[in-house]
């Protein structure tokens, strides 16, 4: 009925029947004053009677309160212009356009005004408005949805307008970029390499491609197409050269990244981004002096940018100075920090408190930053729930005595499971050390795998495809999809025989693993679950875990990782080896031989002394496995006990039994 009245209000409106459509907007806001859309609703009617400053006093809230709301903007715009403050009106609708590029009456504002004052800005301006103008009306409005979050909806209209136009450039184009939201990168893959099969020369379909490409860690064909962009272009724009040196640092040509970013900077000193891009390649390689210096190049740049000052929180060794702390308190005090940095301050500031031993700052710090992360997350436990559960029903002993050893023989890889924050990194540079390992990364391939079995199943569904349909598929395909994830996979490695996965989320798919890849070897590496759900709930990922934003969150997925584990060990006995975190650290050789053992390679001493290993690594862990071992991350959870009975909670008396956690009263 809500909807309905704010509808009606906005027909009686474009009849320039105010007072109607002011009694319809006063009936749905007596019966939900906070009702987004009606207050939306009221600001454009007071803007079209003429009450501007009124206008702006409302559009000032709701902006306030959802910072993406690029129609708000506009209306901004919109009231500053009639009030003649045309700085005040070009800055609204610059800020319109960066929320939502759908909005061409913005860009028309804005091309006209860049074209009067001599902006270089103007010509791509222009080129977006005679975009815009060509494009059909459905698809400017499947921009709006994705540019507020409205995948659904999004989804649901450019689905319908490809039916009638199923060669429709563009159309594909906005179907990859919701595929690429929702994950299903394959699908977006496939639609934009059909977009350049149609126009080969379409510049911003092979960008997107090449993210793409990013995302599902295809580095090589990823840096194929962004060196061919970048050498064909007499002067490769930003975008470009950014692309550029992010598939470099990706197919290890740190050297070229380093150099392309150096340029950059030169051409573009005040972009405090680029300097962080530059130091996560330095923090990578070990050159984390550099990357520190480059970190407070950044925020000295712009003092409230967030992703400075958590990069410095997490070479985890760094140490905030008192004006550091009071800089980012600074920031959060005020109203203009946008959301993500907030986010990455708050995470920064708990663990600037942690360090300092002020437990209940740290601790409020870190609550903060994680209730505003989980409020934008897609994590859902009946979700989890389901594919848990699944996988515990399909894959029983029964499927794999009737399979037996169906998949393709290679004994190349060795996976690394678990959580995050479990100690799988330190696992990895043990492993590596090894003159026969390589280390790769977190590979994508298992989990795209499970994807493409899936098919299009719904998130949610109580009967998805896949596990199902691995009692169902022909046995040769199981050595196929084995041959095919040793293909390529390739690309990742050196010369060494075997190699390692470190894909945390593949403990979904060790059935999946064992029936294409029957010599695989898998390490769940494991930890203490109140010392690993914690180190997960203080640590902000760059993508993904979207489980690790609330304390309830991560202590049931911890349960449930625990019973699908057990289920693994119960029906494929032997496949996996456990690698307790706190086993290694207290006796770090015979845990090593242990490992070695179990991957059937020769003890060589290197995998003692692992943190003389120079390579690359990518992860948070970076700056700790370049150390000897050490105590000193054990016990930290302890420092927050007080705080953390809903985690306890979560957890559940049999785990904590296990490891002897008082439960909470």
């Amino acid at each position: 009925m809500i909807a309905e009245s704010i509808q009606q209000a906005r027909v009686a409106m474009g009849k320039r029947a105010f007072s109607e459509s002011r009694a319809l907007l006063s009936e749905a806001l007596t019966a939900e004053p906070d009702n987004f859309e009606a207050r939306y609703t009221l600001a454009v009617l007071e803007r079209a009677e003429g009450n501007h400053d009124k206008a702006l006093e409302l559009l000032t809230a709701l902006t306030a309160e959802k910072s993406d709301f690029g129609r708000g903007f506009q209306e901004m715009g919109l009231c500053e212009l009639a009030l003649k403050r045309e700085q005040k009106a070009v800055s609204a609708f610059e800020e319109a356009v960066d929320r939502d590029g759908s909005l061409i009456d913005s860009w028309k504002f804005i091309t006209a005004y860049y074209r009067r004052t001599g902006d270089p800005r103007a010509e791509q301006a222009g080129k977006q408005v005679e975009f815009l103008a060509a494009l059909p009306g459905e698809l400017r409005t499947v921009i709006s949805y994705l540019a507020a979050n409205r995948l659904g909806d999004a989804e649901r209209l450019c689905r319908y307008f490809m039916q009638q136009n199923k060669t429709h450039v563009e159309g594909m184009r906005l179907m990859a970029e919701i595929a690429t939201r929702t994950g299903v990168f394959d699908d977006a893959e496939f639609l934009l390499e059909t977009v350049m099969e149609l126009e080969p020369e379409h510049y911003d379909a092979e960008i997107q491609l090449t993210h793409v490409l990013l995302r599902r860690q295809r580095f090589h064909k990823a840096h194929l197409r962004a060196k061919s962009m970048y050498q064909r272009l007499d002067n490769p724009p930003q975008q470009v050269q950014a692309l550029y040196a992010s598939v470099c640092f990706g197919v290890g040509e740190n050297e070229e990244a380093i150099r392309v970013y150096q340029e950059m900077i030169r051409t573009m000193p005040k972009d405090p981004a680029l300097r962080v891009s530059l130091a996560h390649i330095y923090n990578a390689t070990g050159e984390s002096h550099r990357a520190i210096d480059l970190f407070k190049q950044a925020y000295d740049l712009n003092p409230s940018f967030g992703d400075a000052f958590w990069s410095l929180a997490n070479t985890k060794s760094y140490r905030f100075t008192e004006d550091e702390v009071n800089a980012m308190t600074e920031s959060l005090s005020g109203d203009n920090t946008p959301e993500l940095d907030r986010i990455q301050m708050h995470f920064a500031l708990g663990k600037a408190h942690e360090d300092s031993k002020n437990f209940m700052a740290a601790f409020e710090n870190y609550q903060q930053g994680n209730a505003l992360k989980l409020a934008v997350s897609n994590h859902s436990r009946e979700q989890l729930d389901i594919r848990v559960s699944t996988q515990i029903d399909v894959c029983k002993a029964s499927l794999f005595d009737r399979l037996g050893d169906v998949g393709h023989a290679a004994p190349d890889p060795i996976f690394i499971v678990g959580l995050p924050r479990a100690g799988s990194t330190l696992l990895e540079q043990i492993l590596a050390s090894h003159s026969q390992v390589d280390g790769t990364m977190e590979l994508h391939d298992i989990l795209d795998l499970a994807k493409r079995l899936r098919g299009r199943d719904k998130a949610g569904d109580p009967s998805p495809r896949y596990p199902r349909i691995l009692g169902e598929l022909p046995t040769e395909r199981f050595e196929q999809f084995g041959k095919q994830f040793i293909e390529d996979t390739r690309a990742y490695r050196g010369a060494a025989p075997r190699f390692i996965d470190k894909m945390p989320n593949n403990f979904f798919h060790v059935g999946l693993i064992k029936l294409i890849l029957p010599n695989a070897k898998v390490i769940d590496a494991r930890r203490h679950p109140m010392a690993c759900c914690f180190s997960g709930y203080k640590q902000l990922f760059g993508e993904g875990q979207e489980f690790s934003y609330g304390l309830e969150e991560i202590g049931n997925y911890y349960k449930q990782y625990v019973d699908l584990m057990n289920h693994w060990n119960e029906v494929l006995p032997g496949f996996v080896l456990r690698v307790q975190h706190e086993d290694v650290i207290d006796d770090l050789e015979t845990q090593v031989r242990r490992i070695l053992d179990f991957c059937g390679l020769e003890f060589e001493e290197s995998c003692v002394e692992f943190h003389k290993t120079k390579r690359t690594v990518r992860t948070p862990s970076a700056e700790q496995v370049r150390q000897p071992i050490n105590t000193s991350g054990v016990d930290q959870w302890r420092n927050f006990e007080e705080y953390l009975d809903p985690l306890k909670r979560a957890l559940g008396p049999e785990l904590l039994n296990t490891y002897g956690i008082d439960p909470p009263r």
